[in-house]
């Protein structure tokens, strides 16, 4: 099994987001536990392009100090919304035996949906801790409604199992 991290950066990670104080506890209790039971966390950050404010050299971009990655945890850069964007994150996870992957951060609906996908699409199992993924408000759906949307009814049994984050815990101990 791999922790994937994906976009949890200052630009965005902040009290706009849904549940946004449950949702740091949460992703930082599952990186606590991979740590501890030896489970690699890699790290996904996406980059908006030179001039947007949301790229290489742009403090936005840079990951959130809360769930900082350690020395010698990998940290891949994506241009576009899965992380299976970047083709060394693709080779560098299609050379693992293992095909489980956990996968938090931001946002439910840009982001993260379109990694939970890519990977079922790869035949990656994934696991969908709850609490470690939200979104801000849009047009259509409060945070909330959003978060639920993609956590309760989309994904499960489709293409991911969404569980307790007890639940993951107990999964990366075994």
């Amino acid at each position: 099994m791999k922790l994937i991290v994906i976009d949890i950066q200052k630009g965005i990670t902040d009290e706009r987001l849904y549940d946004f104080a449950g949702f740091l506890k949460n992703v930082t209790s599952i990186i606590d536990a991979a740590r501890k039971n030896s489970i690699e966390v890699i790290y996904v950050q996406h980059d908006d392009g030179p001039g947007t404010g949301f790229s290489i050299g742009d403090v936005d971009f840079e990951i959130a100090d809360q769930v900082a990655p350690e020395a010698g945890e990998k940290i891949f850069v994506k241009e576009i919304n899965s992380c299976f964007g970047n083709k060394e994150l693709t080779t560098y996870l299609d050379k693992q035996k293992d095909k489980v992957l956990m996968i938090v951060g931001l946002q439910t609906n840009f982001c993260i949906d379109a990694s939970v996908k890519s990977a079922f699409e790869r035949g990656y199992r994934v696991i969908i801790p709850k609490g470690t993924n939200s979104t801000f408000d849009n047009d259509y759906m409060d945070g909330e409604t959003t978060y639920k949307y993609y956590n309760e009814m989309m994904w499960p049994k489709r293409f991911a199992d969404c569980i307790s984050l007890d639940d993951a815990i107990k999964m990366m101990e075994e």
